[in-house]
């Protein structure tokens, strides 16, 4: 079995499909999906997902790239993750690819999340873009490493995955692992303890090769993780077992 540790299935182009993408999932042997929550607004939607379908999850929280709307409190983020299904604070992070400027706000941002996870005792979704060392650092200043969470489809080099990993934080692969020119990914995922190994698909975006250029979904998780144990020399029954374990080990407020 496998797990979907990342994806967005309240966007339109997944929603309008949800019969199917499920029927998918299980023909694919994709046991679980965490929904993830990219504004407070579409919060509801996400939680909503993870009320209806006993095997998908919910996290709360406001993406880095989103500018002028509701900011978060901790307060009202500590009150949100307070429901069974929710089992992660985030997404959140940096993001200085997209935008440019005074980004101070979103480093506040990034501060409220990691409050709240750690007063609600639930780990981050770190998105994390042309940032590693301002992440990394304001994860050292806010103590992360006290409730840990997932680095979500990590591009960056061994040493920011290792720095992570040190803090207690897992690392996740996305289908751009499946993309010719992903090197540097590709030798992260070789050297990375296995036991710190997510998959994810962040649908509808980044489809796995061979569907490229194509709406993503989660059962193309299935070659994620594929890619993973070919590049680890293991087979796929083990990538599939030790990533679903690390993923209920991590979010130990997931229910088999």
């Amino acid at each position: 079995m496998l797990v979907d540790s990342h994806c967005h299935l309240n966007f339109p182009e997944l929603l309008a499909n949800l019969p199917a993408i499920k029927q998918a999932m299980q023909d694919n042997q994709v046991g679980h999906a965490l929904c993830i929550s990219v504004t407070l607004p579409d919060f509801p939607q996400v939680l909503a997902l993870a009320e209806e379908n006993e095997n998908f999850y919910a996290s709360v929280g406001v993406h880095p790239d989103y500018e002028d709307i509701q900011e978060p409190t901790v307060d009202e983020l500590i009150k949100l993750a307070n429901h069974p299904k929710v089992i992660a604070i985030g997404e959140t992070g940096l993001d200085y690819f997209r935008l440019t400027g005074d980004l101070e706000w979103q480093r506040t941002r990034f501060r409220t999340h990691i409050r709240a996870a750690i007063a609600t005792g639930k780990p981050l979704v770190i998105h994390t873009r042309n940032s590693p060392e301002d992440t990394l650092r304001i994860m050292r200043e806010e103590n992360a490493q006290q409730v840990g969470g997932v680095m979500h489809c990590f591009t960056e080099s061994l040493d920011v995955a290792l720095e992570a990993i040190a803090l207690g934080f897992y690392i996740s692969f996305s289908g751009i692992i499946t993309f010719k020119n992903a090197q540097t990914i590709k030798e992260v995922a070789k050297h990375v303890p296995l036991d710190r190994i997510l998959v994810e698909t962040d649908s509808p975006y980044l489809a796995p090769t061979p569907y490229r250029g194509k709406t993503n979904q989660p059962s193309y998780v299935k070659h994620v993780a594929e890619e993973v144990a070919n590049l680890r020399g293991i087979s796929f029954d083990e990538l599939a077992a030790a990533t679903t374990e690390n993923f209920f080990r991590l979010f130990k407020h997931a229910k088999h």
